[in-house]
């Protein structure tokens, strides 16, 4: 017994409480109900674990703190036993032997003892803070065990929180100088390792070891031929297997009916296609872990967007059906403009083909005004076969189909393109699979096929242009673990992250070359947030308020300045990214276009003018669903969905609390589907003007929502500069968070 009352002291040794809510007493009488005899120490932390998280509720949240500390107690125990060590002796000690020792079992990348000397390693281990360890939730921790720390090929734990961050950060510095290479791998791992940000999943999971695809999401436009298609299935094939996550434009592919070599009605359309790519996401998996994710985007005006919108419903013919694909409607402004003004209007929905074939342009290829004069062109030619419906019925499928599967995502291409920093050197068409990565697409293609003699033997070479195939590089500003009106902490911050994502794309391990070609060509990363929610409850501000609106336009500027300055210093050291001759950020437009006319600013632009920008794409934020937990915080720019809940995963159920939740702050955290929904598109909207890509931005709706009311919430977005929506949540539908994409 008087072990049990010394790991209960343990437990809650440094929990802070004012009111004696938590003492080793409760914690000791619960556990009563649940010891028996001859248990072992570990079943008895185990118990322990399981009692504090019972405790855990709404007015007593820091119960998971104990629980948290009790498992990281166990997992030290467990890598002991598993690394042969002794029962006394400290896991973190002699960071350069672990290292050896997983690079010897094929676990670690060789790369890191190539790059770093023993003594350089051995001057790292002095910055190990083990005391970090003890920042996790339980639900952090748990996470971040089972799924980021590597475990040996029987799935038992080798590596400790503190050395995972240390080889993150050891593996994300490799590109920089020799000179400076330490000094970086200690601000990686603080800023890491003190959950201020956090790098996207497939960066945490993959740095340090042999396979290291760490980039989240990627983007393929696909053309209109058989080999395009195909190709772009191979694609997704390849990265599927690494554990990425796609958005795929399918907006070029001819419509059912549609000529084929001249021969009318031959073309299936784009449904038969896009249920190729459903069951390439089921078949191409990740090591078992889960199924591929794949977005399919298509332009309103398409001609299957009837049957498109009925992917994923209950109802119909099922051979039409792709259930595990996310379909997402690209949206020209007209549309919503129709929808508000002029709702009976007829929308007339055409084939791309018949388009080029005609009228000898791509409609898709335009944007904003001159997007709109082509596309009245082309409903008044009448060579070009035309299906029409009212604009009130396209928006019944939609609103029908996002209340019953929640989706399809929107994207607002108009607001995208206009605002995209390098229009001079292409289009986009569409997101990710998570709605936020928006840069310049084309689709490759395939120039000839060759027949190469090589010593006798035959080899077949195919020569492939390679187009635009877009790449995510990402990570999240902790935002609710970070003191935003700190100015000196928030720029290192973001400088930090942005140095780490710059690296990201030299040190990637690509399974397709043309994400390689086009991610060096931009240079493309992702800034993004995370703890929205939570940063408003540190700072007392009610979410419906003016007092938001202001603090999240001033917050955002801030982010978006360093981030600018951040990438524009690397620029001075290592030079600009390839195509920055003419873009916005060359010419200015980019500053002009959002307003930016204070002195800092225009000094800012000067500089990015003379010496150019490192990264093409800076700013993006990711839905931050597993990271978010990992960092005890709220996800994305999303509300809470409620201050206490249960959440069940795999047979077992764990309390959840809204971010450091107390009385203090307890009324400043609103559920999601409490808010009056027209004040986060107003705040999305605010925000987006500091944001060079796009958010991943729900929507919560209940039953006492009208299609009206949904209606008016996706044209509030389209006038707000709103740029994609993401999922639209209902109280009464579940819908799986990006896993690609958690940054």
């Amino acid at each position: 017994m008087d072990r049990i009352q010394e790991l209960c002291k343990y437990a809650i040794l440094d929990i802070k409480d004012d009111e004696g809510l938590y003492t080793a007493e409760k914690l000791e009488d619960t556990l009563e109900h649940i010891i028996r005899e001859n248990m072992t120490e570990r079943e008895i932390i185990n118990s322990l674990v399981q009692v504090s998280l019972e405790l855990t509720s709404q007015e007593e949240p820091k119960w998971q703190y104990a629980a948290a500390k009790l498992y990281t107690y166990n997992l030290y125990d467990k890598v002991r036993e598993n690394r042969g060590l002794n029962k006394g002796e400290d896991p973190y000690s002699n960071l350069y032997n672990f290292v050896v020792e997983l690079t010897e079992k094929g676990l670690y990348g060789k790369y890191i003892l190539e790059n770093y000397s023993e003594e350089e390693i051995n001057e790292l281990e002095k910055v190990i803070d083990k005391d970090r360890d003890f920042l996790f939730t339980y639900s952090g921790i748990n996470l971040l065990a089972k799924r980021y720390l590597i475990q040996d090929f029987n799935r038992k734990p080798l590596e400790l929180p503190q050395q995972m961050f240390m080889g993150i950060a050891l593996h994300l510095a490799i590109p920089e100088k020799k000179e400076n290479r330490i000094s970086w791998v200690k601000r990686f791992y603080d800023v890491l390792s003190s959950i201020k940000a956090t790098m996207a999943t497939p960066t945490m999971s993959n740095a340090r070891k042999p396979f290291y695809q760490l980039s989240s999401c990627f983007i393929d436009t696909v053309d209109d031929s058989l080999n395009g298609i195909y190709k772009s299935l191979d694609n997704f094939a390849k990265v599927s297997k690494f554990g990425g996550g796609m958005g795929i434009y399918v907006g070029k592919i001819r419509a059912l009916g549609s000529s084929i070599r001249g021969f009318k009605g031959a073309s299936g359309g784009v449904i038969p296609w896009v249920k190729l790519f459903n069951d390439t996401a089921i078949a191409v998996d990740q090591l078992g872990v889960r199924n591929g994710s794949v977005a399919i985007w298509l332009d309103a005006w398409h001609k299957d967007i009837p049957e498109f919108l009925q992917l994923r419903t209950n109802n119909g013919d099922d051979r039409k059906k792709a259930h595990d694909v996310f379909p997402g409607l690209c949206y020209p402004d007209l549309f919503w403009r129709l929808a508000e003004s002029d709702i009976d209007a007829n929308w007339y929905m055409m084939c791309p083909h018949e388009i080029r074939t005609y009228k000898g342009y791509s409609l898709e290829d335009f944007y904003g005004e001159e997007w709109e004069k082509r596309y009245y062109e082309c409903v008044e030619d009448d060579r070009i076969e035309k299906r029409v419906m009212s604009v009130k019925d396209i928006v019944r499928l939609i609103i029908k189909s996002a209340a019953e599967t929640g989706t399809p995502f929107a994207f607002y291409r108009d607001t995208v393109n206009k605002t995209n920093p390098n229009k001079h050197k292409g289009m986009i068409y569409s997101s990710n699979l998570c709605t936020e990565i928006m840069q310049n697409m084309s689709p490759m293609e395939i120039e000839t096929t060759e027949i190469q003699d090589n010593n006798g033997d035959k080899i077949i070479v195919e020569k492939t242009k390679s187009g635009d195939f877009v790449v995510c590089n990402l990570s999240s500003v902790v935002l609710g673990n970070v003191d935003v009106n700190n100015d000196k902490e928030l720029e290192y911050i973001v400088e930090t992250q942005i140095r780490a994502m710059d690296n990201v794309i030299d040190l990637n391990y690509y399974s397709v070359p043309f994400a390689e070609v086009t991610n060096k060509k931009y240079r493309a990363v992702g800034l993004g947030t995370s703890g929205y929610h939570h940063m408003l409850a540190n700072n007392k501000i009610g979410w419906t308020t003016d007092e938001h609106l202001e603090f999240a336009d001033k917050v955002y500027e801030k982010i978006n300045f360093y981030a600018i300055k951040a990438s524009l210093n690397i620029a001075k050291e290592k030079g600009s990214y390839p195509h920055f001759e003419g873009s916005d950020w060359q010419t200015g437009d980019y500053f002009k276009i959002r307003g930016y006319e204070s002195t800092a600013w225009q000094e800012l632009k000067k500089e990015v003018a003379e010496y150019g920008m490192r990264n093409g794409y800076l700013f993006a934020v990711a839905p931050n669903g597993s990271t978010a937990t990992i960092a005890g915080t709220s996800e994305g720019v999303d509300p809470v969905m409620s201050r206490f809940w249960l959440e069940e995963k795999k047979g077992s159920i764990i309390p959840k609390t809204a971010p450091n939740l107390s009385m203090d702050n307890f009324w400043y955290y609103i559920s999601a589907y409490n808010i009056d929904q027209a004040w986060c598109v107003k705040v999305n909207g605010v925000r987006q003007r500091h944001i060079d890509q796009g958010q991943s931005f729900n929507l919560y709706i209940t039953t006492e929502y009208t299609m009206r009311q949904i209606m008016n919430l996706y044209i509030e977005a389209c006038k707000a500069g709103v740029k994609s929506i993401y999922y639209v949540r209902s109280k009464s539908l579940t819908v799986g968070d990006c896993e690609s994409c958690s940054a």
